[in-house]
């Protein structure tokens, strides 16, 4: 969609007004800011989206900034996933900043505060702490460490620094309002001790700033304009507020926070915890397992970079959070593969097909295209021979009239090839049909020009050479958790709802063509869905994903239960 035919967003609007009344556009400036404790999920593409997006169309720097303010949660792994994630999402940073960057000014800025009486030192107990807060309902009550001379405050806040206390015995806390209607204005806490090497300062700090204290003068540091946050930081805005009320300097940018709604998938999680549940308990096979919500799952599993940012400008930005169906994701995903995706063969459910008038060794190389939606996409040569596989589920013995593949007596065509006819078949002791023996018509080669390859029938089939047939792993993913909204039930663990049919292995049979796919390369399986090809992936041995079907399937399975 054209910048100039999509309508603003709420929060382009406040940009919008901020503009009109004088703000200076050169000044605008956005930023990421995660925090580096996990991999990014799909909530997470769309606050990228969101904040990119928002500085290509004002044509602003974006900073990618790592809240990195606990160390016992955080890791250089973390860091590194996030930057490849963003970037295969098609964006760059304008800086790369860090939180931890800010920890002696974060301290300078505490000491000022304890020398203005705004901050002291609490001996409480953290059971203490939380009885004497009070409720919503209830105003809390000052902490007896709360009217500490300013001198024994800087004294211990010193000592916290120093390392001289252990974990616990002392925090630092802004002096605010106990009798706040806002309970995060109850004296929060702005420091805590923390004897636990940084990724980034090691053991340089033994005391580390709270997300509140942090978030918002890092804005401020960095001259971040409008600052985007969830809806679960909106009563946080009071403390942004007044923190940056005790630093703010009127000839600097003010940052401004604002907060949107969360757009939860279907089928999902993506609680950073509940991510590291299942990856910690076997659930899945890591963090970038194809069925998890995590960027780095569904780029393993095939999804695409564009689909991912048409699906974020496809539900937009909102202001009371809403469940989105994942099959919406997976339209977007199948619309642009369907665009850039080749097509090739691909037998999923193997049955012998015997062309019993071809040629015994004879080798035919048919033509084919790569991709209809791509004339620059050109053609490859696919070896047809009397002995193919099909899909065991293309034939039936007897079939009523709405079945249009192969059933005996019957004609279908086999894509780029021939127009063939079921004569007979052959079964095991059970029943089951072990191999089809069928008749071609010599003359309906597709292509040929020929009157016969012209003829119309109403089946039209994919297939492979079994004997130039690529053997690989062919792993089919279904949704993860077989509700909707697993992590919503209060009685119930999101654990139970984990599909036990999330994940099932099979053996396929491709086309010779796909010997030099590459990890990560997508393909339509005609006529089956889209798949890509798995890092797991050997010299001796082909994996592939399922990316998604060819069309949705799960509303017609759910029907049906």
């Amino acid at each position: 969609m054209s910048e100039e035919a999509r309508s603003l967003n709420f929060l382009e609007h406040i940009i919008e007004e901020d503009l009109r009344n004088g703000f200076p556009k050169e000044a605008l400036r956005f930023r990421f800011p995660p925090e580096p404790n996990g991999y990014l999920h799909i909530g997470h593409a769309s606050s990228i989206c969101l904040n990119f997006g928002l500085g290509l169309r004002y044509n602003a720097p974006v900073n990618l900034r790592f809240d990195d303010t606990n160390p016992a949660k955080e890791e250089q792994e973390f860091v590194d996933a996030i930057k490849e994630d963003v970037r295969w999402l098609g964006f760059d940073w304008d800086t790369e900043r860090y939180a931890s960057d800010y920890f002696q000014q974060l301290f300078d800025w505490a000491v000022l505060l304890i020398k203005e009486g705004k901050a002291y030192v609490d001996s409480q107990t953290s059971e203490e702490m939380a009885e004497q807060k009070g409720t919503p309902t209830e105003a809390g009550v000052e902490s007896p460490f709360r009217h500490r001379s300013i001198e024994e405050n800087l004294k211990l806040f010193e000592g916290m620094k120093a390392g001289e206390y252990d974990e616990g015995t002392h925090v630092l806390r802004a002096k605010i309002d106990m009798t706040s209607s806002n309970m995060l204005m109850r004296d929060p806490i702005m420091y805590r001790v923390l004897h636990k090497a940084h990724h980034r300062t090691n053991t340089d700090w033994c005391i580390y700033p709270m997300y509140d204290w942090t978030h918002g003068e890092s804005d401020y540091i960095e001259q971040v304009s409008h600052s985007y946050c969830t809806l679960e930081f909106a009563m946080h805005r009071e403390l942004y507020d007044w923190f940056l009320d005790q630093v703010y300097d009127e000839a600097k940018v003010r940052p401004k926070q604002r907060e949107f709604a969360r757009r939860n998938l279907s089928h999902t999680v993506v609680s950073k915890r509940k991510l590291a549940k299942l990856v910690e308990q076997g659930v899945v096979g890591g963090w970038d397992d194809p069925r998890m919500s995590t960027i780095s799952g569904m780029r393993r599993r095939g999804y695409t970079p564009e689909s991912i940012r048409n699906f974020a400008d496809t539900i937009g930005i909102a202001k009371r959070d809403n469940l989105i169906d994942v099959s919406l994701l997976e339209f977007q995903v199948r619309d642009h593969l369907n665009k850039v995706a080749p097509r090739v063969h691909g037998v999923l459910n193997p049955l012998k097909l015997v062309i019993t008038n071809y040629l015994k060794g004879e080798v035919e190389w048919v033509e084919a295209e790569n991709n209809p939606e791509d004339e620059s996409a050109g053609t490859r040569q696919v070896p047809f021979s009397r002995e193919l596989y099909i899909e065991q589920e293309d034939f039936r013995e007897e079939a009523n009239k709405k079945f249009f593949r192969l059933k005996l007596g019957k004609e279908v065509r086999l894509k780029n090839g021939y127009i063939i006819k079921a004569e007979s078949c052959s079964k095991d002791a059970e029943g089951n049909v072990t191999e089809v023996q069928c008749t071609y018509d010599p003359k309906s080669k597709s292509g040929s020009g020929s009157e016969e390859s012209l003829r119309k029938v109403k089946g039209t089939l994919h297939w492979v050479s079994i004997a130039h047939a690529l053997s690989a792993e062919i792993r089919i993913y279904d949704r993860l958790f077989t509700d909707e909204s697993p992590d919503t039930h209060k009685d119930k663990d999101f654990m139970e709802f984990v599909n036990p049919d999330s994940l099932k292995t099979i053996t396929g049979y491709l086309e010779p063509h796909l010997a030099n796919a590459k990890v990560g390369d997508t393909f339509q399986f005609q006529r089956m869905g889209y798949f890509c090809v798995d890092p797991d992936t050997t010299s001796d041995k082909l994996i592939f994903n399922k990316t998604v079907g060819l069309r949705d399937s799960w509303a017609k399975i759910q029907q049906k239960t």
